[in-house]
């Protein structure tokens, strides 16, 4: 599974101990920040690595910010990306069991890195249950578009 981790400044820090915790287990890859800047804007990595979540089937990411909120919106916006914000492991393992998540969002906000990693590792062990009420749910939402303009 190729996973993709961006954050703003906010999730710097606890970017980078994911990101170092996940290396020998999974394919990873770093989309930004590289380095702590608290000028910049979440969507100039967010955007990149919901755009290769949605291209890439099978592949998940991991975005971070100060409340995983914004990060999670953005994400959204791209067609073929579910991001969920988690908190605790059992949002985690509901994203991706009933609503086939391939992004989750952390706000490091509320965290430490023990907790993300405890929070992130059951997201990426967790696969979609593939029951028939959450297939027809994913798909209603994945072919949905707006008729507004």
């Amino acid at each position: 599974m190729k996973v993709y981790i961006a954050s703003d400044h906010a999730g710097f820090e606890i970017k980078q101990g994911l990101f170092q915790h996940l290396k020998g287990s999974y394919e990873i890859e770093d989309i930004g920040n590289k380095e702590h800047d608290r000028n910049d804007d979440y969507p100039d990595f967010i955007l990149p690595l919901a755009e290769k979540v949605a291209q890439e089937e099978g592949s998940v990411g991991i975005i971070l910010g100060l409340t995983g909120n914004g990060e999670a919106i953005a994400a959204n916006k791209v067609k073929g990306v579910r991001a969920a914000v988690c908190t605790n492991e059992e949002l985690a393992k509901r994203a991706r069991e009933h609503n086939h998540a391939n992004v989750i969002a952390l706000g490091s906000e509320n965290l430490d890195l023990e907790t993300a990693i405890m929070i992130v590792e059951m997201f990426l062990k967790t696969p979609f249950s593939e029951e028939e009420r959450h297939i027809r749910r994913v798909k209603k939402i994945s072919s949905y578009e707006s008729t507004q303009s």
